[in-house]
């Protein structure tokens, strides 16, 4: 069948312009420091935490965000988070003193928490398993190309209307988004009417039971999800991978200005560049993955030969980064860095759906992706101290590129098949 008679299209595409608007919403504050710092005349540690207070409540979120998903459906959750989030994004533009901009900040968080939770669950629901890891890929995109865009978006926002304006603009995008998804979505294929008999078999199709509607779904103990061996490690390995991802987002765009010497417009552009190579990261991530997949049939090596290589490559030029000289070979390494970063992240989701039933797949998400994003509160927090001990930014490149190592080697030596995987691969053999 033609692809564009299939409206699964249609919902990946809701899902890709959501991540975008969520990461230009959440690396505005970073792109905007530097105009917030010289008016509340913040320290280092006092950003840091700034920059931590946003995972308070998203960690918790991306938790709560999964299980409401799997409760109530993607529909309802991302219309309620994508609104309340712009909300708060706009309401950054109120914020008058350090504390009032750590409780804005704490609050934009538990907006934004359910989404890559939910959109997960969005894609498990929608596509069968033969597209999933393509289809994470390209909804996953739309977050490092949101990045890329609010360098030059909120510098130049914030340069020509004042850095409150770029918020309030951003916060009213993401509210037009929340009204389209609410008239264009479904939770599942089979409550949309565009969906066709022959599209729902091929989203049916590999499946241990049909997608069914969100009120038919079983329910299965929290426990009993989160407390498996795959969701844990997983999660224990994302976490690894989100400090990398946020201490580039937090503290990058201030190096560049501290210790490079570079003034705002140029940061603005420079910090575009790794973002866009990390667009093309997770499009290639995704469909490696399932070319592997293809050419091998083994569901598991698939996601653990892209996963393990690609982040031990990205944490080395982290690492690296630090120790780089010039501004052209500081953005050089650190974009290589990114783009083979962003070529593990759909393998993460891939583990997870593939390690619970359909059912579940919110509630194991949300609490890997939880877990995972508590590291937004330590990375940025710990390289706020550690640059204020040490007057240098060199030991937090080195830590975060020791964690990304440990990520890897996780995931190498302790992710492993489902025990029904196991039974059907003996009896194969």
């Amino acid at each position: 069948m033609n692809k564009k008679k299939n409206y699964r299209w249609t919902i990946l595409t809701m899902l890709f312009l959501a991540m975008v608007i969520n990461y230009i919403d959440r690396a505005a504050l970073s792109i905007a420091m530097p105009f917030i710092t010289q008016e509340y005349h913040l320290t280092p540690s006092e950003k840091g935490m700034i920059f931590s207070s946003f995972f308070f409540g998203y960690a918790l979120f991306c938790f709560i965000g999964g299980y409401l998903a799997d409760r109530f459906g993607p529909k309802r959750v991302l219309t309620w988070s994508m609104s309340f989030w712009s909300v708060l994004c706009g309401s950054t533009a109120l914020a008058f003193n350090f504390w009032s901009l750590l409780i804005v900040r704490a609050l934009f968080g538990v907006g934004e928490g359910p989404v890559s939770t939910t959109a997960n669950k969005t894609v498990n629901s929608w596509f069968p398993i033969k597209e999933r890891a393509r289809a994470i890929g390209l909804n996953q995109a739309g977050g490092p190309l949101g990045g890329a865009l609010a360098g030059p978006i909120i510098g130049f926002l914030a340069l020509w209307l004042g850095w409150r304006v770029a918020f309030v603009v951003i916060a009213v995008i993401g509210l037009v988004w929340a009204v389209a998804w609410y008239r264009l979505a479904t939770s599942t294929p089979n409550e949309h009417p565009k969906v066709s008999p022959q599209e729902l078999a091929e989203i049916n199709e590999g499946r241990e039971a049909p997608v069914s509607t969100v009120e038919n779904a079983p329910r299965t103990p929290v426990l009993e999800i989160i407390l498996q061996r795959s969701v844990l490690v997983t999660g224990v390995s994302l976490f690894c991978y989100n400090y990398i991802l946020y201490f580039f987002m937090t503290w990058f765009p201030s190096y560049l200005i501290d210790a490079k010497g570079i003034d705002l417009k140029a940061m603005s552009i420079v910090t575009a560049l790794p973002w866009l190579v990390g667009t093309v990261g997770f499009v290639c991530g995704g469909l490696l993955i399932d070319w592997v997949f293809k050419r091998t049939g083994k569901q598991l090596f698939s996601r653990k030969v892209v996963l393990v290589t690609c982040l031990l490559i990205a944490a080395v030029c982290i690492g690296l980064t630090g120790q780089v000289q010039s501004v052209t070979a500081t953005v050089a390494v650190m974009t290589v860095a990114i783009g083979f970063l962003m070529l593990t992240a759909p393998a993460y989701w891939s583990l997870i759906q593939d390690a619970v039933p359909d059912h579940q797949v919110g509630t194991a998400g949300g609490f890997m992706h939880g877990l995972a994003n508590l590291s937004g509160i330590v990375a940025p927090t710990v390289t706020g101290f550690i640059i204020q001990s040490t007057g240098t930014y060199s030991s937090g490149f080195a830590l975060a590129g020791g964690l990304g190592i440990l990520g890897a080697l996780i995931v190498a030596f302790f992710v492993g098949q489902k025990p029904q995987q196991r039974e059907m691969a003996t009896a194969a053999a």
